[in-house]
């Protein structure tokens, strides 16, 4: 009986996989013989051929075992799931990170020489305003910078890449970890509609290219705070947009409480906060689509997400005054 031909995506050894993922080859086949994690094509000679999405999990799962997930627990969950289920501790680990970079100028590492220079230009670095923009770490490719050190933790990693694929995904989401940036943005000129939805899920700021100077600013200026006078309490970190602190369903949640103290403040609060969370993610979706009115949008979205920010500084204060239980708060 003839054995199938493998699959025509593209098909990586096992040596490969341990490469780009970082799980030493005999830990992928343990994970394959004991939890079914993959499921790789194996050819006469009795080879393993993994697919770029097995590439992808694999580094997933060596992600959120390094910081402290089981594998029998996540062994059997795609890709999807585990991207989910690292984007909350990704949300953990910002907000450590902020409180590391309270005040001060926007630092910023680049990818990608002839980015780099459009972004270090005068005119180009005019239009953020209060904001100082400070490049601190330039990179040739994603190569050389998982390879190099960072001079400064930056807040934002900006990149452009040619092809966004699988293995590009894996090598971004190395270099996140690595330089624990705050805010990813990636330029790039093809890509998989699978992997660029999969990153926007993560939170990554993705537009292909061709982008302008003036694009590009209203994308970073989309996820820099508006002036809130400085009273923004946890916000007023360095001057980026925290990412969401509670999910629909803790604030579905919290709108149901009735309190006697504060009446219907928490509800209050709550659907305030899931309205601007909407119209934060609307604005943004609106920034990628369209260039003619991407300022105006850029706008919205950080007042928008500053303003979010300010509301959740709030619940958090009722919730401490009231008792109401915030444990089971990521997005």
């Amino acid at each position: 009986m003839r054995k199938k031909s493998p699959p025509s995506a593209a098909m990586h050894k096992i040596g490969a996989v341990s490469s780009l993922s970082g799980v030493p080859t005999p830990t992928l086949r343990g994970w394959e013989v004991r939890y079914a994690s993959f499921k790789p094509h194996k050819t006469q000679s009795r080879h393993r051929l993994y697919t770029d999405d097995d590439v992808l999990k694999a580094t997933l799962l060596k992600r959120l075992t390094d910081q402290g997930h089981a594998i029998s627990n996540i062994a059997a969950l795609d890709t999807h799931a585990l991207n989910n289920l690292l984007q909350q501790q990704q949300v953990s680990n910002q907000s450590r990170a902020r409180d590391e970079t309270r005040g001060g100028a926007v630092f910023m590492a680049v990818v990608g020489l002839t980015l780099a220079g459009r972004v270090e230009s005068k005119a180009f670095t005019q239009v953020f305003h209060d904001h100082a923009l400070r490049v601190t770490d330039i990179f040739d490719d994603l190569a050389e910078a998982l390879t190099s050190s960072f001079q400064h933790k930056p807040q934002i990693l900006l990149l452009r890449i040619n092809s966004l694929h699988a293995v590009a995904q894996v090598e971004i989401h190395k270099l996140t970890e690595k330089s624990r940036a705050l805010q990813v943005i990636v330029l790039y000129g093809f890509g998989q509609e699978t992997i660029i939805q999969s990153m926007k899920r993560a939170g990554v700021i993705v537009r292909r290219e061709p982008v302008s100077d003036a694009e590009l600013a209203d994308l970073i200026n989309s996820v820099l705070l508006v002036d809130t006078g400085k009273t923004t309490g946890d916000a007023a970190f360095g001057t980026l947009i925290p990412p969401r602190k509670f999910n629909d369903e803790t604030l579905a949640r919290v709108a149901r409480i009735s309190t006697n103290v504060l009446c219907e403040c928490p509800r209050h609060v709550a659907e305030i906060i899931t309205q601007l969370a909407s119209f934060e993610q609307y604005s943004h979706e609106c920034l990628n689509k369209s260039s003619e009115d991407a300022h105006l949008h850029a706008y919205l979205s950080s007042v928008s997400g500053s303003a979010r920010a300010l509301f959740e500084r709030a619940l958090e204060m009722i919730a401490q005054h009231e008792g109401i239980e915030l444990q089971d708060a990521a997005p």
